[in-house]
Parts: structure tokens; C-alpha cells; sequence
């Protein structure tokens, strides 16, 4: 196992070296981007447009461009947008690489407020090129803290049409990697006064590696409203809550099923599609995707919407899943127009007939023409439905397609989805028969693909019938609860703290915490012994913690608030406070308030231990009268001085005998440097960079095979920790080891 092992990884790394070799939009020189059978397939299958197969393909041919998203939910989005537009943009607009002119970046014109980029350059180039250095490291260290995601366009589409508002109940069934989760829990905070949105997010994925990956995009965005589970989509267990006082049932408000797919809408990106595509993929997925698509509408709230994505093109994959879909809900389900929803998005209808093939080549136009030998891999629901009044109901609801690519034909994001919305006014039951697709066969694991590709589709759907409900009431029970098994690492136990426990008494008076802190919202991971590290949830996670611990296994849930100071005690409190929780915690601090100036958090975050006389007047004053221990700076914006940020800044510190310090992540503090117009930039100069180069290649293949959304995801996790530096007589807190995070 180990050769064998060894020898893949040298493959991988051959491969990537001669991709990183090449030239200008060139990669995977070895791959001839061809494929007769595919181009066969989809010219019977009518999808593109009479005349326009040709330019279809070459545009398949053409490299992904590079999309970036600023994210949403945080105040100071506005200044990273300004920063882009002001600074990086301008610097690159004029370049010229390996002969090709640099195309200053666009706004994607469907996104909202000019959050989200694209441009003609590709990651390779950016990552690559000495001129466009300063505009790499921007987009790693930024997105590394949460305000900036390498996300492509086509992934951006779903969680936008979901609509999200800050109460929903989310529950996004294949998460991983996490760019879409990202995006939801943005959108629940929406209004950064609020600390606890009313909703939530539960992010699943059946992958438990990649249930980590999850955790790292996650925890990236610092919620207190976002829980990460480890399920089969297909079967995730319904879970329990308490509702005035007595158990209920917890139906999802908004559901994005994101599924596993062929891919084959993603040969832009994964040019191995090109060599290894062909029908039979399809034919295994079509039941998995059934299965997780009904098993989401049986947790779908009254009233309520779900978004079916994926990155194929197929229809097999796409219109069989949502005909399919309709069928069993017997009109409890109901197909919607979102063709408005995203102004500036452009679309083309769906396909409303198809045929399979099979990977001999093989045509079947309906389940009659199919042998019986051929039962078990293909299933009737694959074809489009019979009945005439069935497939009138689909037409009439608009299947709409999203943005073909041909450049040709002028169509602008160089991507394509499809979407489908479902809305209900029928007051028709549902059989539990037509709620499981027992006839559809099971995934082998190998045919098991998954990604976010330029090429992708999306459907939406509503319930909204209480019969509907009733129904999912009855037939949505959970399996015999029975002792789960756990796999992959384990983790350490959620654990609730009591109003009355005496953690609490010296974090109350340190830091003066307001009568409304919801202490009950505080858990730790540990049973016994000391409690490193605090973390909070709001409390509508928390009531499901507490009564679904044995039918989920949770990876990872809350914000870290507060961590064990070994030496606090002397100063009053044994717990500092934590960067990562600080927007959430500091509204109810009352106490340990420093407000500082620009000037004063230029001076903190580019000196390491700055005496107390290095602030102004102003927080010199009230840094001398705190004590040891630790801190809030907090900057609020003067709207009289439009030339300084006009977003509030919280960092957490640290108060010593004759100095004063920001206990803030290197990346972080490059973002809040940037902001204030201070230059950031490293040479890549010494054997400590080479090092870190050498990290960074073995992380890049880890970034390739999870949709290469982000640049260098965990590239200098080994500076983000400043916390051992004690100089100028600070009297820093030594923190326990231990938990670094709320995953083992």
C-alpha cells in the first residue's frame, strides 16, 4: 500500500508541475480536449441551440477565467470593495503576461452591490507571476481571514436564489467544500447589530475529510450560527427540537441540494473529464441524486424552498431528477419561474425530452424499449414523463437555463446553470410510495463525483401544502435509534454551561458582562478537568444540541469567545478573550473598552509590544487606568472623515505592565493594515520563504481536488498564532495548550 501510494503522489505532482510549466491558459498539456462520444451525446440531445454546437465546444475548451467574492455579511465590506477598486485593480489593468493583455477585472452584473469579480486571468497566472505578486498576496491573506473567497461564478448562483433571511432554518445537505455554506451564513447575517440571527445553518457532508475542509471555510466567517455534521445525505436523520414545551419536529426553511454529480459541466476546470467521460455515469448517479432530493423535501418546511443543483449537464442528472420529483409529490410540489431573480444573468430554457444512452452506445427513448437485462442500471424515472397533462405541468413552469457560454453570442459569465423553482398550490396528498424512490439504484462508490464547474444547474423548490406536512410528520421518522458509528477521528463532546457555574463568577465582574449575555449559549468541549477554550452558539443551535446528540454526529459547531490564560488569575480573570468570537461577545462587554483611533491601530498592528505612550492621548488615558489583563480596542467610525474607514473595528488585546498589544492573526492583521491605506507586502527572500513555498505546494493539491475555491487555504497556519512574543514588559498571558479549535 505505501509504494503503491508514494507512486500516486509522484504521479500527482508530475502532473502538476507540467500544468504549472506551461504557457499563457494552457494546462494538462497531455490532454487532448476531445471527446467524441460526449460531442455525439449532447448533439442528439438538442440542449444548445440549432448552429451553435461548435462554439459550444470551444468554448468548453477555453480556460476558467478567475472569480473572486467579497464576502457580504461583514460591515467592512465596503472598504475591501474600495480597496480593490482603488488599489489592486488599478495596478493590473495595463499589464501584458506571455503576450496576453491583463483585462481589468469585472463585476459579475448579476451579484449584488458589486460583491463578487471576475477577469481573464487565470489562477496559475496569479499565483505564478512576479507582477501580479502583491495582488496574490492580498487574495491569500484575505481570504485566509474570511473576507474574500475564490469562489467561481456558476457556484454563486444557488445560495443567492435561496433568498436567504436572517430566521431561516438552513440545512445544506453536501456542503463540502463550503463556498455555498459560506454564503448562507452571510446571509443570515445580514445585520451585523445582531449577534444572534434567529436562523441557522447545518452544513452536511457524507465525507468526514471533507467535513474539515468544511469546518476550515467555515470558521472563517467567525458565526455563532453554523453546525457542521458528517450524514449520508440521502438518509440525514430528522431531527427533534423543543417548541413550547414540548418536542417537534424541525423543518427546514431553505434547503440547497447541491449533489453529487458526473461533472461533466466542469471540463473548463477538471480537464481529466475530457479523457474519462461517458454515459454510464450518469445511470448510476440519477438514483443517489433522486434519493437526497426527496429526502430534502421531506425536511423542507411549509411555505418553505428548495434549491436542486448541479455541475452536469445532463438531464438524466438535471430535468429526470425534477420530473421525477414532481411525479411523487403528486402536486404537493409545484415548478417556479426564477428567471427574474438575478437580474443580468443570462439564461436559455431547458430541454423537455431527452433519450439515454448507454456507455456501448445504445439509444432508449422510453422505459418500454429497455430490456430487462438493462433493468438494474437503468430506471424508468430516467425518461421524461409520459403522460402529456405531466409534462404540460413542467413546461408550463419554465425550466430556465443559465448562461451558456458562447463569447460568440455575447453571453457575459462565461458559465451556465440551470434553475427550476417549485411552487404548490394543490391540495393533493402524497402516497409514502411516491416519497421513496425505492426502484432507484445505488451509488456504486465509484462513481461517486462531485464538484462546482462552470457549467451547472439549480432548481428551486416550495412546500407550502399543510397535508404536505402532516404527511412528512408521519413518513419522515428517524431510523431506530441505535448506537451510531462513528468514523473517522472523534470528537470531543459538546458540553453546556449552567447559569451557576463558577467559570462564570470572575468573567462577570472582569469584563462586566450585561444582564442579557446568554450564558446558557456557552459551551466547552470537555467533561472533565479545566476548560480551555469557550465557545457560544445562538440558541436555537443549542436546542438542537441538546436533544439530537445521538442522532447526528457533529464535527463542529459555535465561535471561540474566550481561551484558559494559565497566569490570568493574578489579573483578575483566567480567561482572555478570543479574536475569533469578538464581534459576537463584544456587545455584551461593558468593561475593557479601549477606543482607539486609525493612528492608534496602525501602532498596534505593526509594533509587536508598543509601549503605552506609543497611543494617543486619548487611549493612553484609558489604557492607564485598566489593569493587566485583557482587553477590547474598538474603533468607531467618524462619518465627518470620509478618508478613514467608515466601518467599526474590534481587536482583541492585551493590557500589560507598560505595554499594550493586539492579540489578532497575522492575516487578519494585514486585512485591517490594508484598510487603513498602510502597504502590505512580503518578499519572498530567505530559506524560511522556501519553506513556506514548500508547504504550499503540497497544500495545492489539496486545493485542486476541493474545487480549487480558495488560494492557499491553510498556507502559513503556523504564524497565525503571535501570542509567544514578551518583550517591553507586557506580562503576556501564556495560553493552555490543547483544543486549538472547536474540531479535535
Amino acid at each position: 500500500m505505501g509504494k503503491r501510494s508514494r507512486q500516486r503522489q509522484k504521479n500527482q505532482t508530475a502532473g502538476r508541475d507540467s500544468r504549472d510549466n506551461a504557457g499563457w491558459g494552457a494546462g494538462y498539456a497531455d490532454i487532448v480536449k476531445e471527446n467524441k462520444l460526449f460531442e455525439h451525446y449532447y448533439k442528439e440531445q438538442g440542449l444548445v441551440p440549432d448552429g451553435e454546437f461548435e462554439q459550444f465546444m470551444e468554448a468548453l475548451r477555453e480556460p476558467l477565467p478567475a472569480t473572486i467574492r467579497i464576502t457580504g455579511y461583514k460591515s467592512h465590506a465596503k472598504e475591501i470593495l474600495h480597496c480593490l477598486k482603488e488599489k489592486y485593480f488599478k495596478d493590473i489593468q495595463e499589464l501584458e503576461i506571455d503576450g496576453q493583455k491583463i483585462e481589468a477585472p469585472q463585476a459579475l452584473s448579476w451579484y449584488p452591490d458589486e460583491q463578487a469579480w471576475h477577469t481573464n486571468m487565470s489562477r496559475k497566472i496569479i499565483r505564478k507571476s512576479p507582477l501580479l505578486e502583491k495582488f496574490h498576496q492580498f487574495l491569500v491573506s484575505e481570504t485566509e481571514s474570511g473576507n474574500i473567497s475564490r469562489q467561481e461564478a456558476v457556484s454563486m448562483i444557488p445560495p443567492l436564489l435561496l433568498k436567504i433571511e436572517p430566521h431561516h432554518k438552513i440545512l445544506d445537505m453536501c456542503a463540502a467544500p463550503g463556498s455555498k455554506t459560506a454564503q448562507l451564513i452571510e446571509m443570515l447575517h445580514s445585520d451585523m447589530d445582531v449577534p444572534f440571527p434567529e436562523g441557522f445553518v447545518i452544513a452536511n457532508d457524507v465525507d468526514n475529510k471533507r467535513c474539515y475542509l468544511l469546518v476550515h471555510q467555515a470558521k472563517r466567517l467567525n458565526s455563532p450560527c453554523i453546525m457542521v455534521v458528517n450524514h449520508d445525505a440521502s438518509c440525514i436523520p430528522t431531527l427533534q427540537i423543543d417548541s413550547d414545551g414540548k418536542k417537534d419536529i424541525l423543518f427546514y426553511d431553505r434547503i440547497l441540494c447541491d449533489v453529487p454529480c458526473s461533472g461533466d459541466g466542469t471540463m473548463r476546470k477538471n480537464i481529466d473529464v475530457w479523457k474519462k467521460w461517458t454515459t454510464s455515469n450518469s445511470l448510476h448517479l440519477h438514483g443517489l441524486q433522486l434519493r437526497i432530493a426527496v429526502r430534502g423535501v421531506e425536511q423542507l418546511a411549509v411555505g418553505g424552498r428548495m434549491v436542486y443543483s448541479t455541475c452536469s449537464l445532463n438531464p438524466i442528472e438535471d430535468e429526470a431528477v425534477i420530473a421525477a420529483l414532481l411525479e411523487k409529490s403528486e402536486g404537493a410540489l409545484e415548478l417556479a419561474d426564477c428567471s427574474a431573480d438575478l437580474p443580468g444573468l443570462k439564461w436559455m430554457p431547458g430541454v423537455t425530452s431527452w433519450k439515454l444512452m448507454t456507455k456501448e452506445g445504445q439509444w432508449f427513448s422510453d422505459w418500454s424499449e429497455v430490456p430487462s437485462s438493462r433493468h438494474t442500471q437503468i430506471r424508468p424515472t430516467m425518461f421524461p414523463p409520459k403522460d402529456p397533462e405531466k409534462l404540460f405541468f413542467v413546461v408550463n413552469k419554465v425550466w430556465t437555463t443559465y448562461g451558456l457560454s458562447f463569447p460568440k453570442l455575447g453571453l457575459s459569465q462565461n458559465s451556465s446553470s440551470q434553475t427550476l423553482m417549485f411552487n404548490s398550490a394543490a391540495q393533493t396528498a402524497v402516497s409514502p410510495a411516491a416519497l421513496t424512490p425505492t426502484d432507484a439504484p445505488r451509488l456504486p462508490e465509484s462513481a461517486e463525483t462531485e464538484g462546482e464547474g462552470p457549467e451547472g444547474k439549480v432548481v428551486i423548490i416550495y412546500g407550502n401544502i399543510s397535508s404536505l406536512l402532516c404527511l412528512f410528520f408521519l413518513f419522515s421518522r428517524p431510523p431506530p435509534l441505535k448506537k451510531m458509528r462513528l468514523f473517522g477521528y472523534k470528537e470531543d463532546p459538546f458540553v453546556f454551561l449552567t447559569e451557576d457555574d463558577p467559570v462564570f463568577t470572575t468573567i462577570q465582574s472582569f469584563y462586566d458582562l450585561s444582564p442579557g449575555f446568554p450564558k446558557l449559549n456557552v459551551l466547552t468541549r470537555t467533561h472533565e478537568g479545566k476548560k480551555r477554550h469557550l465557545y457560544m452558539v445562538s440558541k436555537e443551535l443549542r436546542n438542537v444540541l441538546l436533544n439530537n446528540s445521538e442522532r447526528m454526529k457533529v464535527i463542529n459547531t459555535g465561535v471561540k469567545v474566550w481561551s484558559r490564560n494559565s497566569d490570568g488569575e493574578e489579573f483578575g480573570c483566567a480567561f482572555r478573550l478570543a479574536q475569533e468570537g469578538i464581534y459576537t461577545l463584544q456587545p455584551y462587554i461593558r468593561s475593557r473598552i479601549i477606543r482607539v483611533s486609525v493612528e492608534d491601530i496602525k501602532v498596534l498592528l505593526t509594533q509587536e509590544n508598543p509601549f503605552l505612550s506609543k497611543l494617543e492621548d486619548d487611549a493612553h488615558a484609558q489604557a492607564k487606568k485598566l489593569g493587566m489583563g485583557s482587553i477590547v480596542l474598538k474603533y468607531i467610525p467618524n462619518p465627518n472623515n470620509p478618508a478613514e474607514p467608515q466601518c467599526p473595528i474590534q481587536l482583541c488585546g492585551w493590557r500589560g505592565k507598560t505595554s499594550i498589544r493586539a492579540f489578532v492573526p497575522r492575516n487578519e492583521r494585514f486585512h485591517y493594515l490594508r484598510m487603513l491605506g498602510v502597504e502590505v507586502f512580503r518578499d519572498k527572500q530567505g530559506l524560511g520563504q522556501k519553506r513556506r513555498d514548500g508547504d504550499k505546494e503540497g497544500k495545492e493539491e489539496v486545493a485542486d481536488e476541493v474545487e480549487k475555491e480558495e488560494e492557499g487555504a491553510a498556507e502559513n497556519e503556523e504564524d497565525l498564532d503571535l501570542e509567544n512574543a514578551n518583550e517591553n514588559g507586557s506580562s503576556e498571558p501564556k495560553t493552555d495548550s490543547g483544543n486549538q479549535g472547536t474540531s479535535s
